[in-house]
């Protein structure tokens, strides 16, 4: 397989990325740990065995911190892709921390102490190299593990972690309840893992998607069509190969999972009728807020008192998206200041309701919110 840095200097030579300091030496920084962990472990031979002579330890892992869209993912990508060595495993952050709690939940079962050491074990049996997108910790039941978890995991069993944030690792939970507690993995991360940022000039999410909106009325093939354009562009998924997209069955807790029609690179589409027509809650839309930096939901309808259940459920969703900064790209029958439809009912309530939904919906098409990366406060 090639190196991080061959592919990212053909990536730039190729025109699909402008030269940047900051990218260049991180992918130089990747292929050094590319290479450290496809180098032949040297073998231990009859006097290192007789005098105990001890392994060598793991290469550092690496922690790339900047603003939203300046080529975080696309660089551990190109690591991940290339890396010959397993097993390895690429997931978004809240995805694997889902997984932690669902083991957690398993090994308490067993009433045998501690569940975090047997859970790091089960974890690094599987991976020896985790890639994380996307590192952002906003709830306490993850900062509450989160130092001994990942202690174990790198200290004990000398597991190699990529990761990206939008935030420093000092800035990770901040102002979070009981954050004392979160403060040794912050720690562990500035002692065990390479610091790097990337806050080049140059954010290429926004920049793929720049004249192309956010928002896209009536509901009809050019709208269809948009959003499709707008999904290629964040994905890198060929349009005409649409009916090929990965899908993906989402953990909402509580022992159910949630069906991603197509689920790529952190991007999520949905038609509003499986979002808002059929029973579903705050815990779902706050599950899709919390894996994905982008939702596309395709056919949103005039809403209003004749469909109150579906409406009320489409502000529960945007509350969520809002809250965690998803970005929302939609195909709709209306503008948002005219998708609520009042007319002649004296749904007076009902419209006051809906107004701060309509407020944070333009405020989702502005400049200022797309450029806030996922989960910022």
């Amino acid at each position: 397989m090639p190196s991080v840095a061959a592919r990212y200097a053909e990536l730039v030579a190729a025109g699909e990325l402008r030269p940047d300091p900051e990218q260049a030496a991180a992918a130089q920084r990747l292929d050094q740990l590319q290479q450290e962990l496809e180098r032949p472990a040297p073998a231990s031979g009859l006097i290192g065995r007789l005098f105990g002579k001890k392994q060598a330890p793991p290469p550092r892992g690496i922690y790339m911190w900047g603003d939203v869209g300046r080529g975080k993912s696309m660089l551990m990508d190109l690591f991940h892709d290339n890396l010959n060595v397993g097993p390895k495993r690429r997931a978004h952050f809240h995805e694997f921390m889902l997984d932690v709690h669902a083991r957690l939940r398993e090994e308490r079962k067993k009433e045998s102490g501690d569940p975090i050491l047997p859970v790091a074990a089960g974890i690094a049996a599987e991976t020896r190299v985790l890639c994380f997108d996307e590192m952002v910790v906003n709830n306490s039941a993850d900062a509450m593990i989160m130092s001994r978890l990942f202690t174990a995991l790198i200290v004990e069993h000398g597991m190699v972690i990529v990761t990206t944030s939008n935030r420093a690792p000092n800035q990770l939970y901040k102002d979070g309840l009981n954050r004392e507690h979160f403060l040794p993995f912050i720690a562990l991360v500035e002692q065990r893992l390479d610091v790097l940022t990337l806050n080049g000039p140059v954010d290429y999410r926004m920049e793929r998607m720049r004249g192309l909106g956010t928002w896209h009325v009536p509901i009809g093939p050019e709208s269809t069509e948009a959003v499709r354009e707008a999904f290629f562009r964040l994905t890198d998924y060929p349009p005409e190969d649409s009916a090929h997209v990965p899908s993906a069955e989402l953990d909402v807790g509580v022992g159910r999972t949630m069906h991603v029609p197509k689920s790529l690179k952190g991007v999520a589409v949905f038609s509003f009728k499986r979002l808002c027509a059929e029973a579903r809650g705050a815990i779902d839309y706050l599950a899709i807020a919390r894996h994905y930096h982008t939702v596309i939901v395709v056919a949103i309808p005039r809403l209003g008192a004749e469909v109150r259940n579906e409406t009320m459920r489409f502000i529960t969703l945007i509350d969520a998206l809002y809250e965690h900064k998803v970005k929302l790209i939609a195909t709709a029958a209306a503008d948002p200041v005219n998708l609520y439809d009042s007319r002649g009912r004296g749904d007076d309530e009902g419209r006051f309701a809906f107004d701060r939904t309509v407020s944070r919906l333009m405020e989702m098409q502005s400049q200022d919110y797309l450029a806030l990366g996922h989960g910022e406060d």
